[in-house]
């Protein structure tokens, strides 16, 4: 990036990590006790925090974390949209409190009435009539892959080049330099190498999507409605249309993993945009921070499923690969009744939406003002900026748009001065108790950080 002094960053970039560490003893002590922890933390991606060493937290309420050195943070990463609903939101605790004590039985391998509730608004909010519960969207697209594959007999699944649906083995492909389909770089361990269970186009490349698909030989696409793990970006008008349609004059199953996109609405982008999948798949979220997740299908897909599992004899209640002892757990189903129905409601999304279209618009002046070649997106409750303009149209032009020296520089500036931002990316979140001065303080710390780095 010629526009910007390399050495300016690099500068900035280590005053930065002085001030961060002069200022986390607990958290930095904490880090390099961690003996018996694998990687020094709990799950290996908390190591990708800026700055050398992760926080370590102490407590969060609403839009707010404060770490165990005593400082307060406002909450844009919101757990990578894992606590969308605000950490701790009272009718979430309330919930757990009930269902845990008052009731009894966090995980029975029974049904109860929340479940029946839960998959009810689903359907309202989503359109699909059958659902079922997982505990995570990862397991909940291995799922309804397996059941793609049952039902049309093909043995292949299509992706976008650097799509993310968790850690789902057929998705790590991408597009390499050559353009050729390549497992994703630090992929680990693959079982097989995925480009032979996988095809890989494209977003927004309706010719590349119709000349693999007419190999015959792919089961399901799965896709988000939009990119969100590099960058946003959005579909082009038609593209999502022109999925469907050649999903249809193919026989292929169109899955639509609306697990980060659910920011755009209630009924996620799914609803908004009056898409029409035949399966749907969501996690995250959904629980406020209880791991839970969900897929939908059609009734039509539904009952094709079952037809397809008694005339085949196939197993889908016990070692078939499908489900999970802790799946649909009492708690966990608790606590998605909680949320979609006093959290993460139908109203509360209104208020979300209108922050984070202040948030973007003060990036977007920001950008403009130091006439920098950045661009902002925003679906719904979450905006990101990356550093290319135009803003990219597929994962490929967005992961070449890359710079983490800068993006570590932007994230470090925002956590000395109180402000958290995604780890991954440059993407922010508003829940339910995200203020308008929240965002104003973000603009007030964004617009000092690229003062310094351009002036």
């Amino acid at each position: 990036m010629t526009y910007l002094d390399r050495s300016r960053v690099a500068e900035l970039q280590a005053r930065e990590v002085a001030t961060y560490e002069a200022a986390h003893p607990r958290s930095r002590a904490l880090y390099e006790a961690s003996t018996h922890l694998f990687a020094k933390v709990p799950m290996t991606w908390m190591s990708m925090w800026a700055g050398g060493f992760p926080l370590s937290f102490d407590r969060a309420r609403g839009a707010t974390i404060t770490d165990v050195d005593g400082h307060e943070l406002i909450d844009f990463s919101l757990g990578d949209t894992g606590a969308m609903a605000g950490h701790s939101p009272a009718p979430l605790v309330e919930a757990l409190a009930r269902r845990a004590e008052t009731l009894g039985g966090i995980t029975t391998m029974l049904p109860d009435e929340d479940a029946q509730w839960v998959a009810a608004e689903l359907s309202r909010r989503f359109g699909l009539a059958r659902w079922s519960f997982t505990l995570s969207a990862t397991d909940a697209n291995r799922w309804m892959l397996r059941l793609a594959r049952l039902v049309t007999g093909r043995p292949k699944v299509l992706v976008f080049s650097y799509s993310y649906h968790g850690t789902v083995d057929e998705s790590f492909v991408v597009i390499g330099d050559d353009g050729r389909p390549v497992s994703r770089p630090g992929n680990v361990g693959p079982a097989v190498d995925p480009t032979t269970t996988t095809r890989v186009v494209e977003f927004n490349d309706l010719a590349a999507l119709e000349r693999e698909l007419a190999a015959g030989d792919v089961a399901a696409v799965l896709t988000e409605p939009a990119m969100t793990n590099i960058g946003i970006v959005l579909a082009e008008p038609g593209f999502l249309e022109g999925v469907r349609d050649l999903c249809d004059a193919t026989g292929t199953l169109l899955i639509i993993d609306e697990t980060h996109t659910f920011s755009a609405g209630p009924g996620g982008a799914t609803r908004r945009f009056g898409l029409r999948p035949d399966a749907l798949t969501i996690g995250k979220s959904l629980g406020g921070g209880v791991a839970c997740g969900a897929y939908g299908l059609t009734a039509e897909l539904a009952d094709r499923v079952l037809a397809t599992v008694a005339r085949a004899e196939v197993d889908i209640a016990d070692v078939g690969g499908v489900g999970g002892t802790l799946a649909g757990n009492a708690l966990s189903l608790a606590a998605m009744r909680a949320v979609l129905s006093n959290v993460l409601t139908d109203e509360a999304f209104v208020p979300m939406e209108m922050l984070a279209t202040s948030f973007a618009e003060g990036v977007t002046s920001t950008i403009e003002r130091f006439a920098l070649p950045w661009s902002v997106r925003q679906l719904g409750a979450r905006c990101e900026y990356r550093f290319a303009s135009p803003a990219p149209r597929n994962g490929g032009e967005s992961a070449r748009s890359a710079d983490p020296a800068l993006e570590s520089y932007l994230h470090l500036y925002g956590t000395n001065r109180g402000v958290l931002l995604t780890p991954f990316h440059n993407m922010a979140l508003m829940c339910p108790a995200t203020t308008a001065s929240q965002v104003a303080r973000h603009q007030e710390v964004f617009d000092s950080a690229v003062g310094e780095l351009v002036g």
